[in-house]
């Protein structure tokens, strides 16, 4: 089936003309990325060149997609837009709230017992508005994107980091907040920092052992989890055009572990392949009427140093296999060190549990490339010494696997098949004995493996390779096996060695599927009701944010000063709390609770200065609130970095916190603060966090001539009466600032709806 045939006809009916004008006022060829980006200029034609890393851009994206999380939010605020139907295309996808535990089946039973009161809520809501709505089990949001609505040269925003994994098929998809959503869905330009723009060269070809994955884990190692933020990396090169379209989109999808806007690759065979196989041999045909305009111009991918910010170049025929980890996504070790390297760090070699599957790696290439292996297991008579779980991407990808045999090759070595939903990639895994928190070692082909994200247990070494990689190891039981040289003890005492993974890029008798799991909306949903009771644990209707008092912020307290790290998962925690991502009040009781306080290096707990008494985050926050007293957080780098979760945002401004103060933010994050009419400020000398001190009366002064490039000054009212005063700077821009003095965004949309 082709969703949305006639909107990618426009889209692509007026993509020449509009390159054309793009390349006129640039003076020069383009990137693939900036012609998309120009392509969707919210004014139409480019009349003139925006600037990489400054210019704030109004944009017009295609198509917006929200996974059940975070959809609750964004449809509750949407809910306040006073708009009748969504203005664009968008779907709703439930794929976050089904815990693996069992199997599938039962798994997914449970989950619409549980969460039944969300799934009808979103099924309503979807109904009402206009919008796609994909049940339960039907599979995880960026596979079924891939399948059926990405399309090459379009651009898309999500409430998810990973909807960047849409630039496999060639299109701009970005990550976002509710409030973004809320903003397309309404109608309105979304606002974007024009990227900067990060090429990445690729040679030579895949082989052996190395995979799609192995891209990524390297260049995460190159570029850190900040490297990317606030660009576009566009993969070209040979090496590009030799791999699959679900392997660009794993390369994509981890494109977010490095902080980038987005990546993408150039329409090329791969993806007319993938269209045709996925039903949309009329895209296809639609992409190749233009297909010069959906890459690079020649002259860019010949000098690439010319046109792009950052080049990085890697040779495909020589990358080795990787494992990244534990604990963060960037700690990039080739295969053949790991066993050094983790006996030197002292990590857990004896392997617990290996994990395949996720939005990363669920394709039918992926599996098929594994079962290659799982198939070794009875041919060499070897036996799988760690636990083994799979988790297919989409009910179509399940289904096909199924057919072909694949899902009894895994049951016949011990394999455990969970349903087509995130899992244990973002919590969602009731693991059984985590709760004892030993040290112990897992290896996945997930994309994040930041410390308790998996199973709760924040000793639990979490280390992320190649589905085929990954299943290597489960089988010997050993993180520092290396399949490329070293042999397996088989049940006879033999020494056997494990062929390559070999696999279909796209099944031979093509993807079949019974029940896909989609609902279409009403045609007119004005008679929809939407109800939600008001005594609901799970739902809550928002109240808008108030504006701001048209004062400096005065004696604000220091609510934390967190250490290290801080991603969206310190802030709000998913797993168990996902149940409540549809009502405010209830999650907030998870604000930052994972974060590291400074002064006495633990977790959820903060000093009060109310009673001076030490207690939960939450709690003090909340005690702070009843007594009308503001409150500040103070963070390291690359603040907010992980889920584009905008809770981590609505959290403090529901609980009373003003403005959040850190090194470095990551560029969603930033962005949900703002939206939501809380003030982001950065240091202007990152050694001034150090001044920070726990008892801290803290004054931000300069917000009644609050303007665009103008720093704010911070006085820091010591408890031992002395003063300092810092300088801290901001990127607001004159409409970000009228978002502030609002109270929010979203109460500019009301305001206008309702004029």
């Amino acid at each position: 089936m082709v969703f949305d045939l006639d909107m990618i006809k426009a889209v692509y009916s007026r993509f020449p003309e509009r390159v054309e004008a793009a390349r006129k006022v640039v003076g020069r060829p383009l990137t693939l990325a900036e012609k998309i980006l120009y392509t969707h200029l919210w004014d139409g034609n480019a009349t003139a060149a925006h600037e990489r890393g400054k210019s704030y851009v109004d944009f017009a994206p295609d198509r917006v997609a929200m996974q059940d999380a975070t959809a609750q939010m964004a449809l509750l605020q949407f809910m306040q837009a006073g708009r009748p139907q969504v203005a664009v295309p968008s779907t709703v996808h439930c794929d976050h709230l089904i815990t693996a535990q069992v199997g599938a089946e039962k798994d997914l039973k449970y989950a619409n017992e549980e969460s039944k009161e969300v799934y009808d809520f979103l099924a309503s809501v979807s109904n009402k508005y206009g919008l796609g709505f994909w049940k339960p089990g039907a599979g995880i949001i960026h596979q079924v994107v891939l399948e059926n609505y990405a399309f090459p040269g379009g651009m898309m925003i999500g409430t998810d980091s990973h909807t960047v994994n849409a630039g496999g098929l060639g299109m701009v998809a970005i990550g976002v907040g509710g409030a973004d959503a809320c903003d397309v869905m309404a109608g309105l330009p979304w606002e974007l920092k024009f990227p900067k723009l990060i090429g990445i060269k690729l040679t030579g070809k895949l082989n052996g052992w190395a995979s799609a994955k192995d891209v990524i884990l390297k260049v995460a190692g190159i570029l850190t989890v900040k490297g990317g933020t606030g660009a576009i990396v566009e993969y070209f090169g040979e090496g590009a055009k030799s791999l699959s379209c679900t392997g660009k989109g794993t390369i994509c999808n981890m494109g977010a572990e490095i902080g980038a806007t987005t990546s993408t690759f150039g329409y090329d065979e791969s993806m007319e392949r993938y269209l045709k196989s996925t039903g949309r041999a009329d895209v296809a045909a639609l992409a190749n009427g233009i297909r010069e305009h959906l890459t690079g111009d020649d002259e860019v991918y010949a000098n690439p140093e010319q046109y792009f910010d950052q080049v990085i170049e890697i040779d495909l025929n020589t990358l080795e296999p990787h494992l990244n980890g534990p604990f963060t996504p960037d700690l990039a070790t080739p295969i053949s060190e790991m066993r050094a390297t983790a006996e030197k760090n002292g990590w857990p070699l004896k392997v617990e549990v290996g994990l395949i599957g996720s939005c990363t790696n669920s394709s039918y290439e992926d599996i098929s490339r594994a079962v290659s292996l799982a198939r070794q297991v009875a041919e060499k008579n070897l036996k799988t010494k760690s636990e083994f779980t799979i988790t297919p991407g989409s009910e179509q990808v399940r289904y096909t696997i199924e057919r072909d045999g694949f899902l009894d090759v895994f049951d016949k070595i011990g394999a455990k098949v969970f349903a087509n939903a995130c899992g244990p990639c973002i919590g969602m895994w009731n693991r059984v004995g985590a709760e004892k928190q030993e040290k112990n070692t897992i290896v996945h082909s997930f994309n994040r493996n930041f410390a308790k994200r998996a199973d709760g247990n924040p000793n639990t070494y979490a280390f992320v390779g190649s589905p085929e990689l990954v299943t290597a190891i489960a089988i010997s039981g050993d993180l520092g096996f290396n399949p490329i040289t070293d042999t397996l003890t088989n049940e006879n005492g033999e020494q056997v060695k494990l062929d390559p993974p070999t696999g279909d890029e796209l099944p031979a008798r093509g993807f079949a599927v019974e029940d896909a799991g989609f609902q279409a909306p009403a045609e007119d949903g004005s008679s929809v009701n939407v109800i939600v009771d008001p005594a609901s644990k799970r739902l809550q209707l928002l109240d808008p944010f108030t504006e701001w008092e048209g004062k400096n912020l005065i004696g604000l307290k220091l609510l934390i000063k967190a250490k290290g790290k801080c991603t969206t998962d310190h802030i709000s925690m998913a797993g168990p709390w996902l149940k409540f991502r549809g009502h405010l009040d209830n999650i907030s009781n998870n604000l930052l609770i994972g974060a590291v306080n400074y002064f006495n290096e633990e977790t959820n707990k903060v000093k009060s200065q109310i009673h001076g008494a030490y207690g939960a985050v939450p709690d003090v926050q909340r005690a702070y609130k009843a007594a009308g007293i503001g409150t500040i957080v103070v963070g390291d780098e690359n603040y907010g970095e992980g889920s584009s979760r905008e809770h981590a945002a609505m959290e403090p401004r529901h609980l009373g916190v003003r403005a959040v103060l850190v090194k470095s933010f990551a560029r969603i994050h930033e962005t949900n603060l703002k939206k939501q009419g809380m003030l982001a400020l950065t240091f202007a000398n990152p050694a001034d966090y150090d001044k920070i001190r726990e008892d801290d009366d803290i004054d931000i002064l300069g917000l009644t001539e609050f303007t665009p490039n103008v720093p704010l000054r911070v006085v820091l009212n010591h408890n031992d009466g002395t003063m300092e005063t810092i300088t801290v700077n901001h990127s607001y821009n004159a409409q970000q600032i009228e978002w502030f003095k609002a109270g929010a965004a979203l109460n500019i949309i009301r305001k206008n709806a309702s004029a």
